[in-house]
């Protein structure tokens, strides 16, 4: 696979999810459908947000080493749009149950940052 292609499927699978975002947005109601309701939306947010990190971050791979040492680090890009987008969510559920404080964030990435090392530490 091309990394044009590669870029073009990232490109549809998050717009297809942003508007499966949307359509958990209008039409779930989370007081009546519970958890499944807002399991869905994290699931939804969590593919967008993992989409639009991975291409952002394959973007600026592209600009700053070229298109083909980009081709080579798409696992990287990919792996780190993932945890991005679990940060961010993990962040987003700390608020939903009101027990986010400044401190608890930053274990939330520092989590991520450890889980990151470790992937680096392995190649």
């Amino acid at each position: 696979m091309t990394l044009k292609a590669y870029i073009w499927g990232m490109r549809v699978i998050t717009l297809f999810s942003l508007l499966a975002l949307g359509a958990v947005i209008i039409f779930v109601d989370p007081e009546g459908s519970g958890a499944i309701g807002i399991f869905l939306f994290y699931l939804a947010t969590f593919f967008v947000l993992s989409g639009i990190f991975n291409l952002f971050l394959l973007f600026v791979r592209r600009k700053l080493l070229g298109s083909e040492l980009a081709a080579k680090n798409i696992e990287l890009s990919f792996r780190q749009g993932m945890l991005i987008a679990i940060m961010i969510l993990g962040i987003m559920i700390l608020q939903s149950f009101r027990v986010l404080i400044w401190w608890d964030a930053l274990l939330v990435v520092a989590g991520v940052f450890l889980i990151e090392l470790y992937f680096l530490s392995r190649n």
